[in-house]
């Protein structure tokens, strides 16, 4: 069956190239099964109703409207980790940024005029201003433990650096990547006392929102260097702006421009470099494109953020896939109506994710127009898939 992808922004060639044979891609295409995105902002825009996946090549997506999605069945999946070793040597990168005073040192050395013999002698005599301090032996504090805060935390204690780190919301899995040698913080507040640097890794929520504040940058040591490569919002501006005047803070380090904050030569904004490698994006076109296909073919979901990860192996040319609100007795009227059918079962699996599940019914012969139908109207079933081999 052709499949028609609707591309957002510029995706690797590489990530199309794991698409099956005969599928449709194009930036501009009706009626299309799946959507492939990157940054561009999709909350103000018209998702046709054919749309029955979107993949975000990249983590966040925080562009994406997921809320609305999922009430419509749309599955949305994302890249976990395809870019971590990207946003990692960026992070490495900011730290050295700020403890060795490079760009108030570059400024400097821009600013200079004369011959080269004049330049040199005036380099060396202002050297003295930017004397910074080593890794070695500092504390990095990483507040989210992910793919790229444990990432992250193994790179710096091969640079000789103390680890601590705080995630209330830390996987299992996660917490088996973390090299031992990380030490844990009961709190952001008992993070930050504790921590030289300080680097944020957590997605931009209520709770997240202005997760650095004044209140926080106090309790920080005077001299402290704050990187924040996650999400804007989740340092205060203000509190920043405060905190490096003090001397609270030596250093800000980001991914994200302020107006308030650009005149303060020790505060550093690049714009979003953190993904932004080849390597980067052709993993997380690699990834995502891989689970959309999965997912229109099979229905098989990895990586979502708004279903529940779920797979099943093709035992039967006869396939339903069927998103779901996570109310009782679904599986019961499911398979009442399939049997009504005269439809036998051959394997099913269903799982659920907060207010939402996900059914796959493989069956031991076709399934009748009707049935589909007929399952549409089940109280709280969002979409039905006939997916047959």
């Amino acid at each position: 069956m052709t499949r028609k992808i609707q591309t957002l922004n510029s995706i690797s060639k590489k990530g199309l190239a794991r698409l099956p044979e005969g599928y449709t891609v194009a930036n501009d295409i009706a009626a299309p099964d799946a959507i492939l995105v990157r940054s561009q902002v999709m909350h103000d825009m018209a998702i046709a109703e054919s749309v029955l996946c979107i993949g975000r090549a990249g983590a966040g997506t925080n562009n994406i409207p997921v809320k609305a999605m999922s009430d419509k069945g749309v599955v949305v999946f994302n890249a976990p980790g395809a870019n971590a070793n990207a946003v990692k040597e960026l992070v490495i990168a900011g730290m050295l940024i700020g403890t060795r005073n490079l760009f108030p040192a570059l400024r400097f050395v821009n600013g200079l005029v004369g011959d080269d013999e004049s330049l040199l002698k005036q380099a060396e005599a202002g050297k003295k201003h930017f004397v910074g301090h080593e890794l070695r032996g500092s504390t990095l504090g990483i507040i989210g433990l992910g793919a790229i805060g444990s990432q992250l935390a193994e790179s710096a204690i091969q640079l000789g650096m103390n680890v601590v780190g705080y995630d209330p919301e830390i996987t299992v899995d996660a917490a088996w990547r973390l090299p031992s040698q990380v030490r844990k913080a009961t709190s952001v507040d008992d993070l930050v006392k504790r921590a030289d640097f300080i680097s944020l890794h957590v997605p931009l929520l209520p709770a997240t929102k202005d997760l650095i504040n004044a209140e926080r940058i106090k309790l920080m040591k005077k001299g402290a260097v704050l990187l924040n490569f996650s999400r804007e919002g989740i340092v205060n501006d203000h509190a920043a702006f405060d905190g490096l005047n003090e001397g609270r803070l030596h250093a800000y380090v980001c991914d994200f421009p302020s107006n308030l904050l650009r005149s303060h030569p020790n505060f550093v904004a690049l714009p979003h470099l953190g993904a932004s490698t080849e390597e980067a994006e052709e993993n997380c076109a690699i990834m995502v494109a891989e689970q959309v296909a999965d997912y229109l073919e099979n229905g098989n979901i990895l990586n979502a953020v708004n279903f529940p990860n779920i797979s099943m192996p093709r035992e039967s040319a006869y396939r339903l896939a069927i998103a779901n609100a996570n109310v009782p007795n679904m599986l019961g009227q499911i398979s009442t109506a399939l049997a009504g059918a005269g439809l036998n079962i051959h394997n099913m699996v269903n799982k659920s994710r907060g207010d939402f599940a996900f059914t796959l019914v493989d069956v031991e012969s076709a399934v009748p127009q009707t049935l589909i139908d007929q399952l549409k109207t089940i109280g709280g079933v969002l979409r039905v898939r006939y997916l047959p081999a």
